[in-house]
């Protein structure tokens, strides 16, 4: 009972370090990203960004496994032995040693080829800039696949305070040492030096904490090749479901570099950075109770609690977002005219279209661990690569006529028909989930919203949202229109309850 106290307690600190961490991020990037486009220019921002998200791609390299670790852990913990775990740990490690590894040859492969694959994009200076970044960047993805194993085992014990705490210094860290390189001239090259440096201190951190505080051990002895295959069937659907997140958040930069310039790739850039704060809002609540869903399918496999604990999480998420989204629907122009400048004023609307369809996985992926739990996560995958390609196709066929807006249409598309309808019947008829009830009690909060935020769009008419204060005005009018509706009318008794009672206790 008392351990159990304890693992809630941690969910409930990574979830509140978590959101602290999110808001410290945004408030950071709110200065980061302006600076960053001053010092390197529109062109280098977008060629900055295009490089990254070529490199990042090297992480499908993980195939998966990171998403196996807290299911077979929690496997070999209640009927396996000290040194089974060890083991596991041992097989782990020699994964993404190797996978760390191949990430460098690959990496010096896209250097070798990058006058190939991007100077009918790029101009001569930028594909020199190009090949430079993708060899700081390819050893920053190597140190972060080195730097996996130990992270799976620090979430595998919920010590979310220790893991948000790190990433908040990873959000206030790299922005410091960045600018610092800026500022003396290094470019963007310094910038990705800066990310790398903070790399290398993040996994100081996670194999310290991992190997001394919680006593984390390693067998490479009588590994299990049969363990091992398991693994690896189990991860490769994971793997695909990562090719069909990097498809639809990465490739759009490398074929916007690829067929259209530097400057769309900034602009759509921009855009993708207000969706990615959705994400990271949702995710930061779900994350918390990976390890609590696989106790679960483990030892009752309940669909009734499972559907309950979703919903219950999901009416949350979709509370968060809908409040974040309306806000920014409501005064977001204005903001990113004065933030990004004049030259991505379309981002505004780039973010609107593409962050609108992810209400539905958002405010559902504790149903992705639940998959996983089942061993029922083959089909989702398969799905998404055919809407990731979709992605592709139309991205391709229409980048060279509408530029970023084909990006654009072809992730909505992806998003709509894999995550959004496919999902749920998969979800209702296959894993078993309760999904009707789900959205009855999500439907009020979307409902109230979209008055609320058409509401104060038409108010918008008579004090424009058009200098600071009017902004302020509309921040502060909004809030407190959205607080009152969703304390009187979106959270039921249950709710408010625990809500003052957690204020009491922090109090």
């Amino acid at each position: 009972m008392e351990k159990r106290g304890i693992l809630a307690g941690q969910r409930k600190i990574g979830a509140l370090l978590g959101y602290v961490n999110i808001l410290a991020k945004n408030l950071v990037n709110l200065l980061y990203t302006p600076i960053l486009l001053h010092y390197l220019g529109q062109a280098d921002y977008g060629v900055f960004q295009m490089t990254n998200s070529v490199v990042f791609m090297l992480t499908l390299l993980s195939a998966g496994f990171y998403g196996a670790y807290v299911r077979f852990y929690t496997l070999k913990k209640q009927r396996g032995t000290a040194d089974d775990v060890r083991r596991l740990n041992g097989m782990f490690l020699l994964v993404y040693v190797a996978a760390a590894l191949l990430c460098i040859v690959l990496g010096l492969v896209l250097v070798a080829n990058s006058e190939r694959l991007f100077s009918k994009g790029l101009t001569p200076d930028e594909v020199t800039l190009t090949r430079t970044l993708m060899v700081i960047m390819t050893l920053n993805v190597s140190v972060t696949l080195l730097s996996t194993p130990f992270d799976s085992y620090i979430i595998v014990h919920e010590r979310f305070a220790f893991q948000q705490t790190r990433q908040l210094f990873t959000s206030l860290a790299t922005p410091f040492v960045a600018v610092g390189a800026l500022v003396l001239g290094a470019g963007a090259s310094g910038v990705a030096v800066a990310q790398l440096l903070v790399s290398l201190v993040l996994l100081g951190l996670n194999v310290r904490f991992a190997v001394s505080k919680l006593g984390m051990g390693f067998l490479f002895t009588n590994l299990q090749f049969g363990l091992f295959k398991a693994i690896a069937v189990f991860s490769f659907w994971i793997f695909l479901n990562q090719i069909f997140d990097l498809i639809n958040n990465q490739v759009p930069n490398f074929l916007l570099g690829a067929m259209s310039g530097a400057e769309a790739v900034a602009t759509f850039s921009i855009a993708v950075q207000i969706r990615t704060v959705f994400f990271s809002m949702s995710t930061t609540m779900s994350n918390v109770f990976v390890p609590l869903i696989n106790r679960i399918v483990a030892t009752s496999d309940d669909n009734e609690v499972l559907t309950a604990l979703m919903t219950r999480v999901g009416k949350y998420q979709m509370i968060l977002f809908c409040y974040i989204f309306g806000g920014f629907v409501l005064v977001g122009q204005f903001f990113i005219l004065k933030w990004a400048g004049r030259a991505n004023t379309d981002a505004y609307w780039l973010a609107v279209i593409m962050t609108l369809p992810v209400v539905v996985p958002l405010t559902q992926n504790t149903g992705i661990e639940i998959q996983r739990a089942k061993n029922k996560h083959k089909a989702r995958s398969v799905i998404y690569i055919f809407t990731a390609l979709i992605d592709v196709v139309i991205s391709v066929l229409f980048i060279p006529k509408f530029t970023y807006w084909a990006t654009a249409i072809g992730y909505i598309a992806s998003i709509v028909l894999g995550t959004g309808l496919f999902m749920n019947f998969y979800y209702h008829f296959s894993i078993g989930l309760n999904m009707v009830y789900f959205w009855k009690k999500m439907l009020p909060t979307m409902v109230s919203t979209t008055v609320i935020t058409g509401a104060c769009l038409l108010l918008t008419r008579v004090l424009p949202v058009a200098s600071l204060v009017s902004f302020i005005v509309w921040v502060l009018v909004y809030s407190a229109i959205f607080f009152v509706v969703a304390w009187k009318f979106l959270l039921d008794e249950g709710d408010r309850k625990r809500i003052v009672s957690r204020a009491h206790k922090e109090n």
